[in-house]
């Protein structure tokens, strides 16, 4: 079962999810504390901590479920025009509904965080608890909703990598172990990080839209779709996760340039 682990790219890939899943479950955090916070001080900790393992249990029931349907290789309609052909099946379905869910989903969130930070926040503090079963039942419905693009980003990255059916849902199901593990163990920290650098999370987002041209390509690729008679080939992973790698590189160097700059004016007083 583990020997995708021995393969480069699986841990590439592996490191990369990891990432993506700690930055993009933030808010996850953020609104399971804002939640939490309702409750006296002594169950705080233990409704977070719930909320995270229930984070964890939801995405991985999600990861098995989508895994199944994406099995579903066999086309069950072709479409055959002059202009187009393609064979569509379950498995190219779920990937082009994926893809356009994740550019939909990162495009409304960005433009939230720039146009009208805090509004989903500001809402959800709005909304009485009055025992802590009700949090934890708004709790399951919030990691349900973060829960889907976490899941399509998992697929997106893992999509084809290894030999055997199984492999990519062994990456995925390791990566959100991982990082719900870290955002348990270092979830002030994070946050804390976060919410000096938003960048962070806005550069997280934009790899969301990404992956979902990656989801939409490879789905016609699977489906064996030419458009014009021009076979649509799939977008290699590599590109991916170099593009993802040198953003990451450039955030890192601006921010240590910024920090820089300000210790700089800091001494000169």
């Amino acid at each position: 079962m583990f020997e995708i682990l021995s393969s480069p790219d699986a841990w590439v890939a592996l490191l990369t999810l990891t990432f993506l899943e700690i930055v993009l479950g933030i808010d996850n955090i953020v609104f399971i504390s804002i939640t939490a916070n309702k409750l006296p001080a002594k169950d705080q900790k233990r409704a977070t901590n719930i909320g995270l393992l229930l984070a964890m249990v939801q995405r991985i029931i999600l990861l098995f479920a989508v895994s199944f349907l994406i099995g579903l290789k066999e086309p069950f309609f072709y479409v055959e025009q002059s202009w187009i052909s393609i064979g569509i099946s379950g498995q190219a379905i779920i990937l082009f509904v994926g893809g356009l869910f994740l550019l939909y989903k990162s495009t409304s969130e960005i433009h939230e965080k720039v146009e009208m930070p805090g509004h989903e926040e500001r809402a959800l503090i709005e909304k009485k608890i009055t025992s802590f079963s009700k949090a934890i039942t708004q709790i399951v419905l919030i990691d349900f909703i973060f829960s889907i693009d976490s899941i399509l980003t998992a697929v997106g990255m893992t999509n084809g990598i290894g030999n055997k059916p199984m492999d990519a849902l062994v990456l995925m199901i390791i990566a959100v172990v991982i990082s719900i593990i870290i955002m348990m163990i270092f979830a002030n920290p994070i946050r804390v990080f976060i919410n000096k650098h938003p960048s962070m999370q806005l550069l997280a987002l934009s790899f969301l839209i990404l992956i979902g041209f990656m989801l939409i390509a490879e789905a016609a690729h699977l489906s064996e779709a030419k458009v014009f008679n021009q076979q649509i080939g799939a977008i290699p992973k590599g590109y991916l996760y170099f593009a993802i790698a040198f953003s990451l590189l450039v955030e890192f160097l601006n921010l240590k340039m910024r920090k820089n700059t300000v210790e700089a004016k800091v001494s000169e007083k």
